[in-house]
């Protein structure tokens, strides 16, 4: 929502001076701002567990959140806006927590994240209540949350000694995706993370890639024998 600068730039009178108690005032708004963009989020995804995502209201996310309407508003034009924006923070929240893993190793990572994604209360409800709506959703797409699930999993597979192709990172997000559809079982996710890794794996690590020229001693071989 575009918002006046008049008020945030300092008059050329005052020499550019700001006051500490401007500076407080500024500093408060902007962690009222926050803290209520973040009880948004929350409200929405209680209300689509409670409700379902088509019958959730803006009402309802405002009261879940426990903010007023106009607050809600005031961050969201519409519920569509909501859902995005939770979309959003819940593929930075999953990726945050996958990447907390690497250190155990990159199939851990990618259970981890599994893990949470099938465990998404509120993608359960949209499972039972609307399939066809969770199966639009669960299908990999160019939109912003897509672009940084990707991104993601680029990171990680770089961080972790692998060429991040971009076949290799969809064939990590379609299983990741797959989640949202059908959860897997601890037991099934271990074994689709070793999969994935061993996949990823067959791809030369960085480290390992090497100009295509021959070796001085195949030279000299070379030359010898003519």
């Amino acid at each position: 929502m575009a918002t006046s600068t008049a008020s945030t730039v300092p008059s050329s009178g005052d020499g550019g001076s700001e006051t500490p108690s401007t500076r407080g005032t500024r500093s408060r708004a902007g962690n009222a701002m926050g803290r209520g963009h973040e009880a948004a989020l929350r409200g929405a995804l209680t209300a689509v567990e409670k409700y379902g995502s088509r019958k959730a209201t803006m009402g309802d996310i405002a009261m879940l959140a426990g903010i007023a309407k106009a607050t809600l508003y005031n961050h969201f034009r519409t519920r569509d806006d909501v859902y995005l924006a939770v979309v959003a923070n819940e593929v930075d929240r999953i990726a945050s927590a996958a990447r907390a893993k690497l250190g155990d190793g990159f199939d851990e990572a990618i259970a981890e994240a599994a893990r949470l994604i099938g465990e998404q209360a509120a993608v359960r409800k949209i499972a039972a209540d609307d399939p066809a709506a969770l199966a639009a959703l669960a299908t990999p797409g160019h939109g912003p949350a897509w672009a940084a699930a990707r991104t993601a999993i680029a990171r990680a597979m770089s961080d972790s000694g692998y060429i991040d192709s971009p076949a290799a990172v969809d064939l990590v997000l379609r299983y990741l995706a797959s989640q949202l559809l059908a959860p897997s079982t601890a037991e099934d996710r271990t074994s689709a993370a070793a999969l994935l890794t061993n996949a990823v794996a067959d791809q030369l690590p960085l480290a390992q890639v090497q100009p295509a020229e021959a070796a001085p001693d195949q030279a000299d071989n070379a030359d010898t024998s003519s």
